[in-house]
C-alpha cells in the first residue's frame, strides 16, 4: 500500500476510483484496517474515489511515536486529506473511525461533504469497559493476541455472524491480520479508545448531512449510543440493523452498502 507522512506518522492508504469524482474516505474500527470496507468500495468505486486509511500502528501503518488518542488521529486524517488533496470528503467511520469523524465534522466542517457514523459513540468509554480494554491491551502486549481472541471476537462480531460457518473466512482473516500488528502499538491504540474524551457538546454544531447506523446486537457500542448521536446532530438519519453486531460492514455488507449508496446520492 502507498503511504504518506502525516502529522509525524507514516499512514498507509488505499486509493481507487475516478480521481475527478467525489471522494469517500473510510476510517476503520479498532483492531481492523481499511480492508473492512471492501464490500462497500466494490459497489462505489465506479462513481466515487474511494480512499481508506489505516490508523497509526494498525492495519498496514507502522507504529508511530507519541500519542494515539482520538485528537491525534483526527489530526492524522486532516493531514492525509491535505496531502492527497481530497477535500471535501464524504467521511465514513466505523467505531474508532466514527470517533474521529465526529471530531472532523465539528471542528473542520469545510473538509466534509457528509458524515456516516457506523457503530460508534459520542460519549466517553464506560469505566468498566475501559478497564477491561486496558487489561486486554496489556495482556496481548506480553502474550500476543491469540489468547484473547475468544474474549474480543464477541465484542467485534454479533452472535448471528459468529455462529454462521460462512463467516469463518472473514473471522480468520481478521485474526491473522491482527496477529501481525506491533503489540506495543496495538496497546496504545486500545488505550486511545479507552481514554477518549466525550464529544457530545461538540456534535450539536455539526452541519454536514449525517447518517447514523448501528447493529442491534452491537456490544461494543450499543444502539442507545447511536440514538444519542442522532438526537444531538441536527437532521441526522438513524438506522438500527437487525442480526448485526459491531462490524456491520462485514456482517451485513449488502444492507450497509445500500444505505450508504442511497445516502451519498442524496448528500451530493
Amino acid at each position: 500500500m502507498p503511504t504518506v507522512t502525516a502529522n509525524g506518522a507514516t499512514i498507509a492508504y488505499h486509493d481507487e476510483g475516478p480521481r475527478d469524482a467525489p471522494t469517500v474516505l473510510f476510517g476503520h474500527g479498532l483492531l481492523f484496517g481499511g480492508w473492512m470496507f471492501r464490500p462497500q468500495i466494490a459497489a462505489l468505486r465506479d462513481r466515487y474515489r474511494c480512499v481508506t486509511l489505516d490508523w497509526r500502528g494498525q492495519g498496514e501503518s507502522p507504529a508511530a511515536a507519541g500519542d494515539y488518542g482520538m485528537d491525534t488521529l483526527a489530526a492524522d486524517a486532516v493531514a492525509l486529506i491535505g496531502e492527497l488533496g481530497l477535500a471535501p470528503v464524504h467521511w465514513v467511520g466505523l467505531s474508532m473511525g466514527g470517533f474521529v469523524g465526529q471530531r472532523l465534522a465539528a471542528r473542520h466542517p469545510h473538509l466534509l461533504r457528509s458524515l456516516t457514523l457506523l457503530g460508534t459513540s459520542a460519549a466517553a468509554e464506560d469505566r468498566r469497559a475501559a478497564r477491561e480494554y486496558k487489561l486486554l491491551g496489556w495482556f496481548q502486549r506480553f502474550f500476543g493476541v491469540k489468547p484473547v481472541l475468544g474474549n474480543v471476537a464477541p465484542l467485534l462480531f454479533g452472535p448471528t455472524f459468529l455462529s454462521d460457518p460462512a463467516s469463518e473466512p472473514i473471522i480468520g482473516e481478521w485474526a491473522h491480520r491482527l496477529a501481525s500488528i506491533d503489540r506495543s502499538a496495538l496497546r496504545r491504540a486500545v488505550f486511545g479508545v479507552a481514554d477518549r474524551a466525550p464529544v457530545e457538546p461538540e456534535i450539536t454544531t455539526i452541519v454536514a448531512p449525517t447518517l447514523v447506523v448501528t447493529g442491534a446486537d452491537d456490544r461494543a457500542t450499543p444502539p442507545e449510543r447511536a440514538r444519542r448521536i442522532a438526537a444531538l446532530i441536527p437532521g441526522a438519519e438513524l438506522h438500527i440493523i437487525g442480526d448485526c453486531g459491531h462490524s456491520s460492514t462485514l456482517e451485513q455488507p449488502s444492507v450497509i452498502t445500500k444505505l450508504l449508496d442511497e445516502f451519498l446520492t442524496g448528500a451530493g
